[in-house]
């Protein structure tokens, strides 16, 4: 009999690259949507049911995970993203799943840590705590955020603005992350494990920026930022305060080199390498076109 898994923050960016990778495999997938319009996208896959997930709602969690065998626990970047994380831990207890693949952030473990590590850290205990079997899965900054934070400015001004000066960090591909959450939710092995997921290498922004220009046959430039500016920016485009200063101590962690860490969990796991950065510019390179 086919397994089910569910997919929460099924669409977001490492959600719906997991649903494709696990459409070509042997089993059932649920998709867990706040709204089942959103889940429209999927239903062209085999094998996919859609079902409607709010986290701040118990009964709608015990739907969603009624005959579950795994789940790929994704939740929503908000400020009470632990209480969710937790309570949607012991529905998942209370539902006899038997093995729960939790997205993570690179650093989560770090002393003192930012305050989004010791979120994801806090979740991370609860679930070991559980006993259920568990598997973390720790990736550092997907490069699909430049198709979305960044791509304005790419299209429009050629330039890529942040605050992170000259600091390295080790990017990686959420579809290199979405292969490894697919091998780990449907091949034994991997229970109680933490995997560390990082790109094939450190790199600055003016190594993405040139990445991009490859990839657009436009110069590309990166433009280091003041901090004053990168928050009067977020505080215009009404983020929340919480957002922004959880946003500005990540930005100070790459400015800072402490995410630099590169290893070869992907190649490990799904037995090809990593895409590079320009493997991913020459791929996304419409998405930064001018309009």
């Amino acid at each position: 009999m086919k397994e089910t898994i569910l997919i929460t923050g099924a669409t977001g960016t490492v959600g719906t690259e997991t649903i494709k990778m696990l459409s070509e495999e042997e089993v059932r997938i649920r998709v867990g949507v706040h709204a089942i319009t959103k889940g429209d996208r999927f239903r062209y896959l085999p094998n996919v049911e859609i079902v409607h997930l709010d986290f701040h709602n118990a009964e709608s969690m015990k739907v969603a995970l009624t005959g579950v065998d795994r789940v790929m626990l994704i939740t929503p970047f908000t400020q009470d993203q632990v209480a969710l994380g937790k309570s949607f831990i012991q529905a998942a207890k209370e539902a006899d799943v038997q093995h729960i693949v939790r997205l993570s952030a690179s650093g989560a473990d770090a002393e003192p840590g930012i305050q989004l590590g010791r979120e994801h850290r806090e979740v991370e205990i609860y679930l070991q705590e559980s006993r259920i079997p568990y598997t973390i899965l720790r990736p550092t900054s997907f490069m699909q955020n430049f198709a979305t934070s960044a791509a304005e400015s790419i299209r429009n001004s050629n330039s890529i603005y942040m605050p992170v000066g000259q600091g390295k960090v080790s990017y990686v591909d959420a579809r290199d992350i979405a292969a490894v959450a697919s091998v780990v939710l449907t091949q034994p092995g991997h229970e109680d494990k933490t995997y560390e997921i990082t790109g094939p290498e450190a790199i600055t922004l003016n190594d993405v920026a040139h990445a991009f220009t490859i990839a657009t046959n436009r110069v590309i430039v990166y433009i280091d930022v003041p901090e004053s500016a990168a928050i009067a920016t977020m505080q215009q485009q009404h983020v929340p305060d919480w957002q922004v200063n959880a946003l500005m101590e990540l930005y100070g962690l790459y400015k800072a080199d402490y995410a630099v860490h590169v290893t070869d969990t992907i190649e490990k796991v799904t037995g090809r390498k990593p895409r590079t950065i320009i493997d991913f510019a020459q791929d996304y390179s419409s998405v930064f076109q001018p309009e």
